[in-house]
């Protein structure tokens, strides 16, 4: 039987946008069908196999997207998402193949629950993107959320702390306000499906924050303090309000956790 570290490992390695969220979604289902031992005898790759498109640039360098009424600015912020959830299908696939032995069985369920539904959020922006004339890799995509995974491919609970609960946790606060945007243009559907995203990271900051709580346990640290050192050490910059209160509460995230680095 193949280990899930083998399967993860493979699907981190395909670089091919549409293989790659079927990939995630095998093995999410392969694990949960028993067909993959809970073994982790393959080491992670530091970077997931990407294709030259999109290009990938630094934050500051990224074009500005035009105005979101327009045909050029639907499509860039479509692109813009698209890319967030491509990335966090590769977030949550190396997190349990770098620290699935450390973090455990469940570890490896809630977090290959979450590279299938990004895998799944993936393939509907990119239909969503080719029903407005474009496609994924059209458009060049910022490279800042993989640094966050290289930053801390040492240390589990600064991987929990920084990627969940910081970079997923901004989801909760961008997305009801990009949600009005697009109802502004009339598009339901694409509203449904924001809605539907924003659903869903609300459950994999909670996983997030839920394991993160656990290590904390197993390290003799209260979670407020280790959050705050992990977060000041690791990630660059800091968490800028307004924060969606009631969704970060939701997720396990009360705001006496955040407003301290706020």
């Amino acid at each position: 039987m193949p280990s899930v570290a083998q399967a993860i490992h493979a699907a981190l390695l395909t670089g091919d946008p549409r293989a790659k969220a079927m990939a995630a979604r095998k093995v999410a289902r392969d694990w949960r069908l028993g067909r993959l031992a809970y073994a982790f005898d393959v080491t992670m790759p530091d970077r997931p196999a990407r294709l030259a498109a999109p290009e990938l640039l630094p934050p500051n360098r990224m074009p500005k997207r035009g105005k979101g009424g327009s045909e050029r600015g639907r499509i860039a912020l479509w692109h813009a998402i698209a890319h967030i959830e491509f990335v966090a299908i590769d977030l949550a696939l190396d997190l349990v193949g770098r620290f699935g032995a450390e973090l455990g069985r469940g570890c490896v369920d809630d977090f290959l629950s979450v590279a299938a539904d990004e895998a799944m959020h993936f393939a509907l922006l990119e239909r969503k993107l080719k029903a407005l004339g474009s496609h994924y890799g059209a458009l060049p995509a910022h490279d800042g959320l993989w640094d966050a995974a290289y930053e801390t491919r040492h240390d589990a609970a600064a991987r929990l702390a920084v990627v969940p609960m910081v970079l997923e946790a901004r989801a909760l606060d961008v997305t009801p306000l990009t949600i009005s945007r697009v109802r502004a243009t009339g598009d339901e559907a694409g509203v449904r499906l924001l809605e539907r995203i924003l659903d869903d990271e609300i459950r994999h900051v909670r996983f997030g924050a839920n394991h993160f709580a656990a290590a904390c346990d197993r390290r003799g640290e209260t979670v407020e303090n280790l959050w705050n050192s992990l977060v000041k050490r690791h990630y660059r910059g800091t968490p800028k309000p307004p924060f969606n209160d009631s969704a970060r509460a939701a997720a396990g995230l009360p705001r006496t956790l955040y407003a301290a680095v706020a």
